[in-house]
C-alpha cells in the first residue's frame, strides 16, 4: 500500500513507530500511536493518503492540513479521509496522545457491500475529509471495532477467513460511523444551513482536488457548475478570502512541490504530468508563484 511516485504515508513508516500494528497484505493496515514521533516526522512534508483513512483520537490533539484546509482533531473525535488526499501535520498536543488509525485500499472497500442510499445521506460520502466529535461511549465503541479487526488480523491463521471476517467488521464500523453522522445531521443543518452559494463553493473545492493535475482555468470549473467564471470567483472569494484562481494555483503548486521533492522525476516529466505544454511554461508558472525555479526548489 505505497505510492512509489510521491511522498506517501506507508505501512512501513507507521509500523516503525506504532505501539500496535497489523496488516493484511496491501488491502488494509491498522496502527495505534501513543506517542507523537511519527506525526512529527510526517509533518516535514505533505504526504499522500494511500487509501481511505479512519482515525479516532482518544487523547491529546493534533492540527492537520488536508488539501490546504485546516482541521483540528481533538480527543473523542473521528476523522475520515478519502484516497489521494495530501495531509500534513502542523501541530500536535503531546500530552497523553493516543490515536487509532485504520487505512484500507479502495479495492478492499469495493468488496464490501454497503447500502448506497444510506451512504449518500451522510457527509462522509461527499467530503474528502469529514471530522466529527464523538461521545466517550461512541469512541469506546469504535475502538472495540478496531480491536476486533486487529485481533482477527493477528491471531487468525487462515487468510481467507481473515479477509472475510475483516470485511464484515469494517462494514459494521462504517455503518456505525454513518449512524453517528446521521444522529447529528439534523442539528448540523439547523446550526449551519447550506445555501446554494455554499454548495457551489464546496463543489468547486472538491472538483479542484480531483482535477487540478489537468485543469487550471476558472472557466473549466465554472462550466462544470453551470455558472459564470465571474460569479464563481466572487462567491469563492467571499466564502474563503481567496479567489478561485488562487485556490487552483495552491493545489497545483502543492502537487508540484510534492512531485519535485519526492517523485524522483525530472522537471520535464513533472511538467507533462501536470498538463503543461512544455517545461518552460511550467517553470515560468512555478517561479511566478513561488519565487524560485522548479530546479532550484528541487535542490533546496
Amino acid at each position: 500500500m505505497n505510492f512509489s511516485e510521491d511522498h506517501s504515508i506507508t505501512s512501513e513508516t507507521l509500523e516503525k513507530y506504532a505501539s500496535e500494528f497489523s496488516r493484511l497484505g496491501s488491502e488494509y493496515f491498522f496502527s495505534r500511536f501513543t506517542n507523537v514521533r511519527p506525526l512529527a516526522e510526517m509533518s516535514l512534508a505533505p504526504s499522500r493518503m494511500p487509501g481511505v483513512l479512519i482515525a479516532v483520537i482518544v487523547a491529546g490533539a493534533a492540527t492537520i492540513e488536508v488539501n490546504l484546509a485546516t482541521y483540528r482533531l481533538e480527543a473523542n473525535s473521528v476523522a475520515v479521509m478519502g484516497p489521494d488526499c495530501l495531509i500534513q501535520v502542523t501541530d500536535v498536543d503531546c500530552a497523553n496522545f493516543d490515536s487509532y488509525i485504520f487505512i484500507a485500499s479502495t479495492d478492499f472497500l469495493r468488496d464490501i457491500n454497503l447500502d448506497v442510499n444510506m451512504l449518500s445521506s451522510t457527509r462522509f460520502s461527499t467530503a474528502p475529509v469529514a471530522v466529527q466529535k464523538l461521545s466517550e461511549d461512541e469512541t469506546s465503541l469504535m475502538l472495540r471495532y478496531f480491536d476486533l479487526i486487529h485481533s482477527n488480523t493477528v491471531h487468525n491463521s487462515d487468510e481467507k477467513c481473515v479477509r472475510s471476517i475483516s470485511r464484515c467488521l469494517v462494514s459494521a464500523s462504517v455503518y456505525q460511523l454513518m449512524q453517528f453522522a446521521l444522529r447529528n445531521a439534523a442539528a448540523v443543518q439547523v446550526e449551519e444551513p447550506r445555501s446554494r452559494r455554499s454548495n457551489y463553493v464546496k463543489d468547486f473545492m472538491a472538483m479542484v482536488h480531483r482535477h487540478h493535475r489537468t485543469e487550471r482555468s476558472v472557466s473549466y470549473y465554472a462550466s462544470r457548475l453551470y455558472i459564470s467564471p465571474k460569479y464563481l470567483s466572487l462567491i469563492v472569494k467571499e466564502a474563503t478570502g481567496r479567489s478561485a484562481a488562487q485556490w487552483i494555483d495552491e493545489f497545483v503548486i502543492l502537487e508540484a512541490k510534492n512531485l519535485l521533492r519526492f517523485s524522483g522525476k525530472n522537471v520535464q516529466q513533472i511538467a507533462y504530468e501536470l498538463n503543461f505544454s512544455n517545461q518552460s511554461s511550467f517553470g515560468k508558472y512555478f517561479k511566478h508563484i513561488t519565487g524560485m525555479s522548479p530546479t532550484e526548489y528541487q535542490k533546496s
